[in-house]
């Protein structure tokens, strides 16, 4: 019986207690890096996306995916905290709820991880190519930096970011804790600079009409602008190295969503306050979906006409800066996104080739997946095969609809742990919780049904695509990883701490 295959949950904690780690972070140092982990990211590719959906109602749907992501991370510490490895959800499915539903969240975990590092990399390309234009005067044609949903052929930056990126994992490039504090200190001083300089010019008839598209558009962009807050897992998986957990990690899961939010909000309405920020619609006044070739056409006839409009920028707030007086600042912020985006994406391919190379050694992927380099220690099969994915993801598709695909792997990831939680609670009383949701009757239900709600307002095509990719990974499942799976074969294995298993991101600030 497949939901009857589950990896012991003793034989994983066997494994994790041989690491044991010092308690050192506190509320604040939990509040610092949950904010290091999340901030920059969302808010700097998905601007103009969010606006195209819901219009100055985007400051509503920042605080809507935060709340979501409050009561799900909540959840995933009490998880995190008493299964302390690696392998995230998937692991904390498999303990609890079984191999089939372990595989299906795996394969979602797929689309969390390379479809999400495809979109950052497009949105790097959007910042680097508007600061060489703008810095150097020059013009460089569409057809090479964008996709065919916008309007070009190929973007080959963000292919080429990407190939670098898989190049540096496989020569076993590792994250460095100090180098990623200093780009989470680039990127908040980057959009602190920006508030600093946008909120006084605020307009505020740019928030007339606040939404309108409508409540819908503004659960739409909720759904899409979720991809602004993932990272805040870094936060819950840090529950075993935190004093008092139980007092702390609220606080800090709570304390570091809410200051995200609130930087969001004032960066939102810095851009809509100061250009404006109301949905381009089509010449018959209809709605135009963003990342669409009808958006894209659009926008060429508003730049055709001297008038452009801020859900058409490829770079958001470095092009909100030069509309409002500050060209050499709007530089300085492309710059400090081409200096900060890359280690995103090296941190979600590390988490990628984690998920992989684990599926593998638990025999549900074929074994060559986790073959190690000889020279460079690294799982480079598998490294080079997730590159190659990210880096047409990133050639072909515009950012919105690559950040909408990671957010429904994210969601069914979230809603699955959650679940897992209150039901472990039902089936195990008495095992040893470092930390406990608090309220978990109440918490674990609001976060699934917040994931379904967030789920449920992404596009059709991407809830299609959702289903599709999971319809191809039952097909994978009784196909191949059935009968191959070691825990169906008999044999209880634990492989999230072997000594070859590639490096967990480095969370920037400790």
């Amino acid at each position: 019986m497949i939901f009857g295959r589950i990896k012991s949950l003793d034989a994983i904690l066997a494994t994790a207690e041989k690491k044991s780690l010092t308690r050192s972070l506190g509320a604040f140092q939990l509040t610092m890096l949950g904010i290091g982990a999340v901030i920059g990211t969302g808010i700097f590719v998905l601007t103009a996306e969010a606006a195209q959906k819901a219009g100055p109602g985007m400051m509503l749907a920042f605080v809507i995916a935060g709340f979501v992501c409050a009561v799900a991370a909540l959840c995933y510490a009490e998880m995190a905290a008493m299964v302390p490895v690696s392998g995230s959800a998937y692991t904390y499915s498999y303990a609890v709820m079984g191999e089939l539903i372990a595989w299906m969240v795996g394969w979602a975990l797929i689309l969390e991880y390379a479809v999400a590092a495809g979109a950052v990399s497009v949105g790097w390309s959007g910042y680097v190519v508007g600061l060489i234009e703008n810095a150097f005067h020059i013009d460089i044609p569409d057809m090479l930096v964008r996709g065919p949903y916008d309007g070009g052929l190929v973007n080959l930056p963000a292919m080429g970011i990407a190939g670098l990126v898989t190049w540096l994992l496989v020569i076993g490039t590792k994250e460095s804790a100090s180098v990623n504090a200093v780009l989470v200190a680039i990127k908040v001083a980057a959009l602190t600079l920006f508030i600093v300089l946008a909120v006084p010019v605020i307009n505020m008839e740019n928030f007339t009409p606040f939404s309108p598209l409508g409540f819908a558009g503004i659960s739409a962009a909720a759904a899409s602008i979720f991809f602004a807050y993932v990272g805040f897992d870094a936060v819950s998986t840090a529950a075993e190295e935190t004093k008092n957990p139980q007092r702390n990690m609220p606080i800090g899961l709570i304390g570091s969503l809410a200051i995200c939010t609130i930087f969001y909000i004032l960066v939102a309405a810095g851009v809509i306050g100061s250009v404006g920020a109301q949905p381009v619609s089509g010449p018959g006044g209809e709605v135009l979906s963003p990342g669409s070739v009808q958006l894209s056409q659009q926008c060429a006839a508003l730049a055709a006409s001297g008038k452009e409009a801020v859900v058409c920028s490829k770079e958001a707030l470095a092009w909100t800066l030069r509309e409002i007086g500050w060209p050499q600042i709007g530089n300085l912020i492309g710059l400090a996104a081409g200096l900060a985006l890359p280690s995103v994406i090296l941190m979600m391919m590390f988490g990628q080739t984690r998920i992989f190379f684990v599926m593998s050694r638990d025999g549900l992927l074929p074994a060559v997946f986790s073959k190690v380099h000889p020279k460079f220690h690294t799982p480079y099969v598998i490294t080079i095969l997730t590159g190659i994915f990210v880096a047409l993801f990133a050639a072909f598709f515009p950012v919105g609809i690559l950040a909408d695909i990671s957010n429904s792997g994210t969601l069914f990831a979230f809603a699955a742990v959650s679940i897992a939680v209150l039901m472990l609670r039902r089936t195990d009383p008495d095992r040893h919780r470092p930390f406990r949701t608090p309220a978990i009757a109440l918490t674990a239900p609001i976060a699934v049904a917040g994931c379904v709600y967030l789920f449920w307002s992404l596009g059709h095509e991407t809830k299609m695509m959702f289903v599709g990719w999971a319809a191809i990974g039952l097909i994978v499942y009784f196909a191949y990883s059935y009968k191959r799976s070691h825990v169906g074969l008999g044999l209880q294995e634990v492989h999230e701490r072997d000594a070859d298993v590639p490096p967990a991101p480095v969370p920037p600030i400790r």
